[in-house]
């Protein structure tokens, strides 16, 4: 996701504009193979049979003061996109391009299930689309050459092909945001060695074949933010983004997925440090529910309904389990330390 910061370390690979990129937290990786594709691969065949299948993804976060870009993988016809959750988060306005006609369309979200970094969203007026070609992360093996197709850099137009080879299956990753907000653990990835970038988060990765295997969604720090060409990313296995996109088209929300508008409180969050339960309140915004209710920043919040709040993950856990106009109770601890609750209304907000 391209922004004009990078929000996420993990990488969560969207762009450097704001772009989400997801950075892999040191020590999680294991020892892997040459990053060199064991059989070359066919990149003119290989891009000219997946971009069609493709859209580039650009966002407004009025709320952070910025703006984003990822890459997006069209499921329908009728323009359903796959992404990752990442991306789209926190959006206020997001907008896709059609590599195939070079379109631009207005784009709804469908669903999204935060845990698992996977959206899906609708292209609005798009079709019929060119569909992507789909394969199954069953068959990767580790040493199969692979490339990770997306929009490096959130510049759009011509998409962007690395190339490398699968070095680990079921890796996990812990992904950080770079803002001081909270981290999450992603697992059962596919560790690849591949140049994989900020803007190509919710990008295909492909096998040799040009059949979608993996979601792009992450990448180590390193090779990130530092000039060095190579390095290490992560991709969802296709079949269980695939299980999850069916999920949220089925309006079948659950404890991760959540289907529809997103609920709001108005503020911005981050973990307490040294292991202290809780999420400090960082910001409260204008004319929310958070403000109204006289939450001011270094407040901690300590509870929803009654259920406790650990983490700033926590508290995205349980608001993802809500709707606008749902109401809450809301307990925190002021910065003079005294403990309030207080009935909340939730407003609609920005994505995720």
């Amino acid at each position: 996701m391209q922004v004009t910061r990078i929000r996420r370390l993990l990488v969560f690979l969207a762009t450097l504009l704001l772009v989400p990129a997801l950075v892999a937290a040191p020590g999680s990786a294991a020892p892997t193979l040459p990053g060199v594709p064991l059989n070359p691969l066919d990149q003119a065949a290989l891009m000219s049979q997946v971009t069609p299948g493709l859209v580039d993804i650009n966002t407004t976060l009025d709320y952070q003061g910025a703006v984003g870009a990822g890459t997006g993988i069209v499921l329908s016809p009728g323009g359903e996109i796959l992404t990752n959750n990442h991306v789209i988060e926190g959006a206020t306005q997001i907008s896709a391009t059609s590599l195939a006609d070079g379109r631009t369309y207005p784009v709804d979200v469908i669903g999204y299930d935060r845990a698992n970094d996977i959206a899906l969203v609708r292209l609005n007026g798009a079709g019929p689309l060119p569909v992507a070609a789909l394969g199954s992360s069953a068959t990767v093996a580790v040493g199969d050459p692979i490339a990770a197709i997306g929009n490096a850099g959130g510049v759009g137009g011509v998409p962007s092909f690395s190339p490398g080879t699968v070095t680990e299956l079921g890796a996990a990753v812990r992904a950080s945001d770079e803002a001081g907000g909270g981290s999450r653990e992603l697992t059962d990835l596919i560790r690849v060695a591949a140049d994989i970038r900020p803007g190509d988060s919710g990008g295909p990765l492909v096998n040799s074949a040009g059949q979608v295997v993996g979601v792009n969604v992450a990448a180590t720090l390193t090779y990130q933010m530092g000039g060095v060409r190579g390095g290490e990313g992560f991709a969802i296995p296709i079949d269980r983004a695939i299980g999850i996109a069916n999920q949220i088209r089925d309006g079948a929300a659950s404890g991760s997925v959540h289907v529809g508008d997103t609920a709001f409180i108005g503020i911005a969050v981050a973990d307490i440090h040294g292991g202290v339960p809780g999420a400090v309140v960082r910001q409260t915004l204008p004319d929310t529910p958070a403000r109204n209710a006289g939450l001011m920043g270094g407040d901690v919040i300590t509870a929803i309904d009654g259920r406790p709040i650990n983490s700033a993950s926590d508290l995205s856990d349980i608001m993802d389990q809500h709707h606008p106009g749902d109401a809450i109770a809301l307990t925190w601890t002021t910065r003079d330390g005294a403990v309030r609750t207080e009935t909340l209304v939730l407003a609609k907000g920005p994505v995720g």
